[in-house]
């Protein structure tokens, strides 16, 4: 089952690096009290997650704070180094926290998978973008296979 709005957002366990190595913080942690923007994509170093998806995060992240949101997180079925080395290359810096969901716990838990074996890829977490208020799931924008259009900073931004 796919989460949906209105859903509290499972409480699974993430990475992610900061100046003091890897951290390990549950969803709760990160999004309780909070307004937050969660968008997820296929992998780190890809091409339109490269050249498009965490891009636009980083550029509207000062007007997506402008709107209210405290967090911008950026999640993808990678490891805590793969995620960090990304957002060092994308200069993602404190715009944008680098979340590692390393085994696809929380793409399994929220029904947001994506099976990219043909690819070499494994399972992994689909494309979208989701607001949140408090852990709580107030826009979700699921992308259909292949396509990059409702996930968007531009289009979280409209939905805020």
């Amino acid at each position: 089952m796919t989460i949906k709005v209105g859903d509290k957002l499972p409480s699974i366990s993430l990475k992610y690096m900061n100046k003091d190595g890897m951290q390990t913080a549950t969803t709760d942690d990160l999004f309780k009290g909070k307004k937050a923007v969660l968008f997820g994509l296929p992998g780190a170093f890809t091409p339109t997650c490269s050249a498009k998806h965490l891009p636009g995060f980083v550029t509207h992240a000062e007007d997506l704070k402008k709107k209210g949101v405290e967090v911008i997180a950026c999640l993808s079925v990678n490891d805590a180094f793969v995620m960090d080395a990304w957002g060092k290359a994308q200069n993602a810096g404190e715009k944008v926290l680098m979340l590692a969901d390393g085994n696809a716990d929380f793409a399994k838990a929220t029904g947001l998978t994506m099976d990219g074996t043909g690819y070499g890829m494994g399972l992994r977490t689909s494309r979208w973008a989701m607001v949140l208020e408090d852990g709580k799931v107030k826009t979700l924008n699921i992308e259909a296979p292949g396509a990059f259009e409702v996930s968007s900073a531009e289009a979280v931004m409209k939905a805020l």
